[in-house]
């Protein structure tokens, strides 16, 4: 028990033992203090010095050995008092850089964060980011022909459920050559492919958004930042407007 709380005072298990020693024997060398505290004679050394920088133990010359005593326990106070005094300048130094240290971790805030994917494995980690959302509406463009054209018609319908599952409707911008989509949980508009090609996914969420390339090598990247999110949102407000005059939105299958 008294090797438990002199550790929680700072010190190691080793000066625990040492000092106690030197505090039981009274005058020794460092021999005697070693073999009572059941430390190699080298450690017992390093202890010692360690010990003596502290203020707990103090050393004289008698003849030609050198011996070691603890000093009273009362020098353990002293110990505390010395702790709390640079406890307290530590706690001052650190409220003097707390405005500074609050700067930079606001400017790292506001820059985005960006991750990038490669290959489909890399766009399944996109959509699986995106059915995280908190948001339960988010907003979409994309090319449902070069979806088709990498998720499989299996592929499609599980993450449609997972999204149904999870409650998260949408709102779409998006083309496609075979006809108009339809299901309960999305809101879309279709725009003429022949005007408005589009080879990228594009979908807003959180403060999130994401872009995928659907054509060619596919690779796509996320893009933390609210100010991001919420002028790409702003951009989607006005282009679904424009995208109105060709087909009011419709109730959507699947993405």
């Amino acid at each position: 028990m008294l090797e438990r709380e002199l550790q929680k005072l700072g010190l190691s298990e080793k000066e625990t033992k040492v000092y106690l020693a030197s505090l039981e024997l009274g005058p020794s060398v460092v021999q005697v203090i070693a073999r009572r505290a059941g430390v190699n004679r080298a450690t017992t050394y390093v202890m010692i010095e360690s010990l003596i920088k502290r203020g707990l133990v103090s050393s004289f010359e008698k003849g030609k050995k050198r011996f070691f005593t603890a000093e009273p326990p009362e020098q353990l106070l002293s110990l505390i008092r010395k702790q709390e005094t640079e406890i307290k300048e530590r706690v001052k130094g650190l409220e003097e850089i707390l405005p500074e240290l609050k700067a930079i971790s606001a400017l790292a805030e506001e820059k985005p964060r960006v991750r990038f994917y490669e290959g489909k494995e890399g766009i399944k980690a996109i959509r699986e980011d995106f059915l995280r959302t908190k948001d339960r509406r988010i907003e979409t463009i994309y090319s449902a022909d070069f979806i088709r054209g990498i998720f499989t018609d299996e592929e499609r319908k599980d993450f449609v459920e997972k999204r149904m599952k999870k409650g998260i409707k949408v709102r779409s911008i998006y083309t496609f050559e075979e006809g108009i989509l339809s299901d309960k949980t999305a809101t879309r508009c279709k725009i003429p492919i022949e005007k408005f090609p589009l080879f990228c996914d594009i979908i807003m969420y959180d403060n999130n958004i994401a872009i995928t390339s659907l054509k060619g090598k596919l690779f796509g990247i996320i893009i933390e930042s609210k100010e991001f999110a919420d002028t790409m949102r702003s951009i989607f407000e006005l282009a679904w407007k424009a995208a109105e005059k060709y087909q009011s939105s419709e109730k959507t299958q699947e993405k």
